[in-house]
C-alpha cells in the first residue's frame, strides 16, 4: 500500500495530514515516549518547555487548484516554499509545487516528476534545488532530486521487494536524506550523495526502524526512530554521535526539518492524541522546547520546515476539515 493510500480508522485525524506521518504513526504505535533527554539512556538533561504561539504571525497559504488539501514542507532563506496540493484520494492526486513571495496564486509553480501519477516536493535548499518523491501508476514511491532543471529518480538498492523510497531533506552540497520501506514494512533511514548516487545507511542505536528527514550544509541530520517498546523518538546525528529526544509526555515525537543553527522542527502527539508542532534547540545539552500551534488548527498542527531566519512552514486541519498550509514568521524580538 502506498503512503497516499494508507488510511486507518485509528488515524482519522492523522490521515488528513502528511502521508509519511500517517504511515509512521501506524508503524510506531501510540505508546508514551520517554521524557526529552540528551540521549535515550541519559534522562538527566531536563528540557525547558514553552507554549508561546503568539511569538509568530501565521498566514494560511493554499493553492486554489485544490483548496481542500495543501501542505507546505520546506522553506529556504529566500522565502521560497516547497509543498503540494491534493490528498491523494481518487480525483485529488498529490501535485507538487514551489511558492515564491508575495505568495499569491500567481506565485505557485507546478513541479511534478515527468510521467508520475503523484508528486510531493518535500525539500528545498538555499539555491532553489528541490527533492521529494513521486509515485507511479502502481503506487510505487521513488525519491527524486530536481537539480538545475534536471530530474533524477533514486531508489536505494537495499529496498529489495519494498515499494517505498522517499527523499525528505536536501542541502546545498547535493546530499539528501530519506528512507526506504522494506518488504516487511520496516523503514530504513539513509543519506544519498547525488554526485555519485551512493546511499549510506543511518542506523540509530537500539532502533527497530528509522527515517531521516533533514540535513544541514555541515552534515547534521535529523529524523526519528522507533524503539523495541514502540516509542518514537527524534534524533540528531552530528558526525558519528546520535542524540535522541522527545517532547515531554508525548506519545510520538517526529522531527521534520533543521536549520544551520541546529534548530529542529516537527510534530509531537500529546496524551489526548492531539498533534502539535514544536521547535527544539540545543537537544544535545540543555534542550529548550517550544510547542507551536496555528491558531486556526490547535491540536492538528505540524511544523515541517524551518529556514535560517526562523521562518516556519507546515500545515493544520481547519474547522471545515480541510488541510491548510501555513507560513509562520517570528514576531520582532520574539525569537532570535
Amino acid at each position: 500500500m502506498s503512503l497516499f493510500q494508507q488510511r486507518t480508522a485509528k488515524q482519522a485525524l492523522v490521515a488528513l495530514t502528511f502521508g509519511l506521518l500517517t504511515l509512521l504513526m501506524a508503524a510506531c504505535g501510540s505508546a508514551p515516549a520517554t521524557t526529552a533527554s540528551g540521549s535515550a539512556s541519559d534522562p538527566s538533561v531536563a528540557p525547558q518547555i514553552q507554549t508561546t504561539p503568539n511569538g509568530y504571525h501565521f498566514t494560511t497559504l493554499d493553492n486554489q487548484a485544490d483548496p481542500t488539501f495543501n501542505q507546505l514542507l520546506g522553506i529556504n532563506n529566500n522565502g521560497v516554499i516547497a509543498g503540494y496540493f491534493g490528498s491523494g484520494a481518487t480525483g485529488h492526486p498529490n501535485m507538487g509545487y514551489t511558492l515564491t513571495h508575495p505568495y499569491g496564486q500567481a506565485n505557485y509553480t507546478n513541479e511534478n516528476f515527468p510521467g508520475s501519477a503523484q508528486t510531493q516536493v518535500t525539500a528545498i535548499n538555499q539555491h532553489g534545488q528541490t527533492a521529494g518523491f513521486w509515485v507511479d501508476a502502481n503506487g510505487n514511491n521513488f525519491g527524486f532530486i530536481l537539480w538545475k532543471g534536471h530530474f533524477t529518480s533514486y531508489t536505494d538498492p537495499n529496498t529489495g521487494k519494498g515499494t517505498v523510497n522517499q527523499l525528505l531533506g536536501l542541502n546545498d552540497s547535493g546530499y539528501a536524506v530519506g528512507f526506504y520501506t522494506d518488504a516487511n514494512g520496516l523503514n530504513h533511514a539513509y543519506k544519498l550523495n547525488r554526485h555519485n548516487g551512493h546511499f549510506t545507511a543511518i542506523v540509530p542505536p537500539d532502533s527497530t526502524q528509522a527515517v531521516a528527514t533533514g540535513i544541514t550544509d555541515d552534515g547534521a541530520i535529523t529524523g526519528f526512530l522507533t524503539l523495541a517498546n514502540g516509542n518514537t523518538l527524534g534524533f540528531l546525528l552530528r558526525g558519528k554521535t546520535f542524540t535522541e529526544f522527545s517532547f515531554t509526555d508525548s506519545t510520538n515525537t517526529m522531527p521534520f526539518g533543521i536549520n544551520k543553527y541546529n534548530q529542529i522542527v516537527g510534530v509531537y502527539v500529546d496524551a489526548a492524541g492531539k498533534m502539535h508542532g514544536f521547535l527544539v534547540s540545543n537537544v544535545w545539552e540543555h534542550a529548550t522546547f517550544l510547542s507551536i500551534d496555528d491558531p486556526d488548527g490547535v491540536g492538528t498542527t505540524t511544523v515541517n520546515g524551518i529556514n535560517d531566519k526562523g521562518q516556519l512552514v507546515g500545515f493544520f486541519v481547519d474547522s471545515a476539515g480541510n488541510t491548510d498550509g501555513f507560513l509562520a514568521n517570528p514576531k520582532k524580538d520574539s525569537h532570535k
